[in-house]
């Protein structure tokens, strides 16, 4: 008896144990978007956004005033809202320079950065109604406790307090692209902005996120392997279904379902001819056997983006001409990431990859002379071979070509080429677009490409598409797709 007293006494005692622990009396806020108290599974301590800490952002706080004039000030606001119909908005996506700064999300602050004050956040005010329809958003005290600001007031106040720490200032610099009249209208700001001392924050902005932080490059490796998972697993389906918009739904849904919060930007499927059109967004089209898929995707991994193409025949044969043109733009691709290291400017890439389409193109017929190549070549390319690649696709779009690459810059490495159906070339050739676009990282010793998990030799195509369906499997899944 005595025994068994002891084990029920043992049970109610560790019952009453896990029930406190279990049984939390502590209300965790919701700040409007996550926090390591809200959503453990994405942030840890000390993280203000995922993968990012505190100590991160604070640090970039000091690194941009380090670049700022001393009197001088930074006004960044946030994106605004954009409506799709006058009361349903389109999905919210933050100005990359005020999360780089801030950590913060949502709309409707301002955020001030000074010598004097730090960072001095004016945050929204929201009503119950604002609530109740849109939900909780965070205020000066998550300003404070969450985004770490120095200062924090509601947005009411921002204009009687702007307009004294302006008095004071000899320089202003703000964010064009987010400015609003909340502040512009300022008398205060108009007087500098007469005197010609407001100037254009990005140049400083882009200079810090241009080259990655480590956390910065695992967020990047994640975006660009969900990318890469997402585009193979939609290679598979495109046997099946060649669509351009089930193409696009797929690649969307195995992308989100691996983490990313949106995509970089609307899939470029192009099949046929319209892979030829560059920017490519209607997705409307079935793929006719024998043409040529370019897919063109990317997504957004808490706060930073993956950019990458492939082209492909869904039907799993690549065409004699296909051949052709699609082992020229692979090589070009590939000479060209060997190119990339420390010291070298995507202007002098760009020029290396010129000269190698001008002549492949020239020696299969699609270019007639040398004399004229150039000229031509512009008008079946008239892309970059890349860009800088970050919190935004076309990243940093302030730092120049010609600059020097450092270890820790992101950029895109994409050689292609664009026939319209009605181009004068021999006719094997019209109405193909190929691209193939990876993501490469500069490193102390060289690059590193974040894509390469994703495959792009031709023969690799072949084997997946003709390989990975049995005859049967694939005839009847077609069938059924069609009718």
């Amino acid at each position: 008896m005595q025994s068994l007293a002891r084990r029920l006494l043992q049970r109610i005692k560790n019952e009453k144990e896990i029930g406190c622990r279990t049984y939390c009396s502590t209300k965790i806020f919701d700040a409007g978007q996550p926090t390591a108290a809200s959503h453990p599974e994405l942030l840890k301590e000390g993280e203000m956004t995922p993968g990012l800490t505190c100590d991160e952002y604070i640090s970039r706080r000091k690194r941009l005033l380090e670049l700022l004039p001393e009197k001088s000030i930074a006004i960044i606001a946030a994106s605004p809202v954009k409506m799709m119909t006058d009361v349903v908005p389109y999905p919210y996506r933050q100005d990359a320079d005020y999360l780089y700064i801030t950590g913060c999300q949502q709309p409707g602050g301002i955020a001030v950065l000074g010598h004097e004050i730090g960072l001095c956040m004016f945050m929204p005010e929201p009503t119950l109604h604002d609530v109740s329809w849109e939900g909780n958003t965070a205020g000066v005290k998550e300003a404070l406790e969450i985004f770490k600001a120095d200062q924090a007031l509601p947005i009411s106040k921002l204009r009687q307090m702007l307009s004294g720490i302006l008095g004071g200032s000899s320089e202003v610099y703000h964010n064009f692209k987010t400015a609003t009249r909340t502040y512009v209208d300022l008398e205060s700001f108009q007087k500098i902005l007469n005197n010609g001392k407001v100037k254009d924050l990005s140049a400083h902005t882009h200079e810090l996120r241009w080259v990655k932080s480590p956390a910065e490059i695992k967020l990047m490796r994640e975006a660009a392997s969900i990318a890469c998972q997402a585009q193979l697993q939609t290679l598979f389906h495109s046997k099946t279904y060649p669509h351009e918009g089930m193409m696009a739904a797929k690649v969307e849904y195995e992308c989100k379902m691996r983490g990313a919060q949106r995509m970089a930007f609307n899939p470029v499927v192009g099949g046929g001819p319209n892979g030829s059109v560059i920017h490519y967004s209607r997705n409307d089209r079935k793929v006719n056997d024998g043409e040529l898929v370019l897919m063109d995707i990317g997504c957004e991994f808490h706060g930073y983006v993956s950019d990458m193409t492939r082209t492909w025949p869904p039907s799993g044969r690549f065409s004699p001409a296909h051949v052709d043109l699609y082992d020229l733009i692979l090589e070009t691709n590939k000479e060209c990431i060997k190119l990339c290291k420390p010291g070298i400017s995507i202007r002098q890439i760009h020029e290396q990859s010129v000269q190698k389409l001008c002549k492949g193109l020239t020696e299969i017929g699609v270019l007639k002379d040398r004399a004229s190549s150039y000229r031509t070549y512009h008008q079946l390319n008239p892309t970059n071979i890349g860009h800088y690649l970050g919190m935004d696709v076309h990243d940093c779009s302030t730092i120049s070509t010609d600059r020097p690459l450092q270890s820790g810059a992101v950029i895109t490495i994409e050689p292609g080429v664009y026939i319209p159906s009605s181009f004068n070339v021999p006719e094997r050739y019209r109405g193909v677009g190929i691209r193939i676009e990876d993501e490469v990282l500069i490193t102390d010793s060289g690059y590193e490409v974040l894509t390469g998990s994703m495959p792009k030799e031709r023969n690799h195509f072949e084997s997946l598409l003709n390989d990975y369906f049995s005859p049967t499997e694939s005839d009847c899944s077609r069938t059924a797709a069609s009718s």
